[in-house]
């Protein structure tokens, strides 16, 4: 099972496929600037800068700019953990929560730290055959270090069945 999230981390972290992965599959986030800088069994972040077509009206990044970073720290996890698992499991967010504390005037980095809690969630629903639900936390920062935005995404993890 770990080898199979390590060809999955080994993906998302080259730049060439997961930009190209990313114009196939979420153009938004291509689109926005999105980028995965770092991706392990525990966690990964998510940086998202302020430009043309991520800011708002309020000149910051908007927040579902923000919301697509944060959520993806959680679901690049996701997806290596059920990345060629037998049985397939689906994966979906089903929740999010979201506070934000600071303008978003540059690079704004999320970082999700639940990996290893997303594989455990992953395993009991196959070992149990039903449905799990967990919520993670995605911490975003700026160069400073300081908090801009948290957020809590819900996801459903479900065993598929042939």
């Amino acid at each position: 099972m770990e080898s199979t999230s390590k060809t999955f981390f080994s993906l998302a972290k080259h730049p060439l496929r997961f930009r190209l992965f990313l114009l196939a599959k979420l153009p938004s986030a291509y689109f926005a600037g999105v980028r995965v800088l770092q991706a392990g069994e525990e966690s990964c972040s998510v940086s998202v800068p302020y430009k043309w077509f991520s800011k708002n009206p309020f000149r910051s990044t908007y927040f579902a700019c923000l919301a697509m970073a944060a959520e993806m720290s959680t679901g690049v996890l996701s997806m290596a953990h059920v990345f060629k698992r037998k049985p397939a499991v689906s994966m979906l967010v089903t929740g999010l929560e979201a506070k934000y504390f600071k303008k978003a005037t540059g690079i704004t980095v999320f970082t999700c730290n639940d990996g290893l809690v997303i594989r455990g969630a992953i395993d009991e629903a196959v070992s149990t055959g039903n449905g799990q639900t967990l919520t993670t936390r995605s911490v975003g920062k700026n160069d400073q270090g300081d908090i801009v935005a948290e957020f809590l995404i819900t996801w459903s993890y479900k065993p598929k069945t042939l």
